[in-house]
């Protein structure tokens, strides 16, 4: 599928183009943006060269030509190899580039690369939240740190994704995203239990999930999540692994605060115990699946339940 460029259009790098990346590597081809995209998957690659982008040979060719560069990587670790590694991308970055991390990372590790970038590079955070539907649909929450003129020099090309919400200095954008994501692990966690009590007491599970929606227990997690523990995938579009992974992250976070965070640790908790059973490769909604499990009841509900990969 080819689309129109507009080569007055900042040249951009994509770097990571898998359940999150492919999506919004393909919104910025058919926004008319030059771009050049990198991944070690050749079929995910593949996937964003058949709409247009132009496939890099590595991350340094990816990065070499780019006025911006993205990175939408699954893990810190993975950053750090790809930047800072043999080779590294951070240095084949021109003067006046602009390197925007996606990635749910962690603040000191953007802070130790970004001292790392040749001169004239700038270096920004901007992890994301919204999940796959949100990227195919530019309809992410971006957040992102940095200086004033990074943030507004990225600023246009990142709209075409979502919502932009410049929350700081760099590295505030992965606090900011940790804290969504820090809720979001605490509701994923109780949803199920409310399920489980209302299911044990005689409710029907439409009936509950409708008062629930209608009520004060509505959230994010009732609207947009409930439906793949009805539906029974539990969403794997997000492993156990990379919940365990963004936990750790908070619970880093957590030592900069003195109070106890009883919630965030039970949250931590029932993650963890789903992912003993099922595995690190099992769906994130695992957590419910569990409680299903040890409560001997169904959280299955009839409907046309469209995963959220396909809407």
């Amino acid at each position: 599928m080819n689309q129109t460029t507009n080569t007055s259009k900042p040249k951009i790098g994509f770097l990571g183009c898998g359940n999150m990346g492919g999506p919004m590597c393909i919104r910025l081809v058919q926004a008319g943006f030059q771009v050049t995209a990198f991944d070690i998957s050749e079929q995910a690659l593949q996937r964003v060269v058949d709409y247009g982008a132009i496939a890099a040979k590595s991350a340094t060719d990816c990065a070499t030509s780019a006025d911006i560069f993205l990175t939408s990587l699954p893990r810190p670790d993975h950053v750090e190899a790809v930047m800072l590694g043999n080779n590294g991308a951070l240095e084949s970055l021109k003067s006046g580039a602009t390197w925007v991390d996606l990635t749910t990372n962690r603040k000191d590790l953007i802070e130790a690369i970004a001292a790392c970038a040749p001169h004239g590079v700038q270096v920004v955070d901007c992890p994301v939240t919204g999940a796959v539907d949100g990227a195919r649909n530019g309809k992410l929450t971006l957040f992102i740190g940095g200086d004033v003129d990074a943030v507004a020099r990225v600023t246009p090309v990142l709209t075409h994704l979502g919502l932009v919400i410049h929350c700081g200095p760099r590295g505030t954008g992965n606090v900011v995203k940790l804290v969504t994501n820090q809720l979001w692990f605490i509701a994923a966690a109780a949803i199920g239990e409310g399920f489980a009590i209302g299911i044990g007491n005689g409710v029907e599970l439409g009936t509950l999930w409708h008062a629930i929606k209608e009520s004060v227990g509505d959230s994010f997690v009732a609207r947009h999540d409930a439906p793949s523990i009805f539906a029974g995938h539990y969403d794997p579009s997000f492993s156990l692994d990379l919940c365990m992974k963004d936990l750790n992250l908070i619970k880093e976070l957590s030592t900069n605060v003195t109070a106890s965070l009883p919630m965030t640790d039970a949250a931590r908790n029932a993650f963890a115990l789903a992912k003993e059973r099922y595995g690190p490769n099992a769906a994130e909604l695992h957590v419910a699946k569990r409680i299903e499990e040890d409560a001997n009841i169904s959280m299955r509900l009839a409907g046309d339940w469209t995963p959220p990969w396909e809407q």
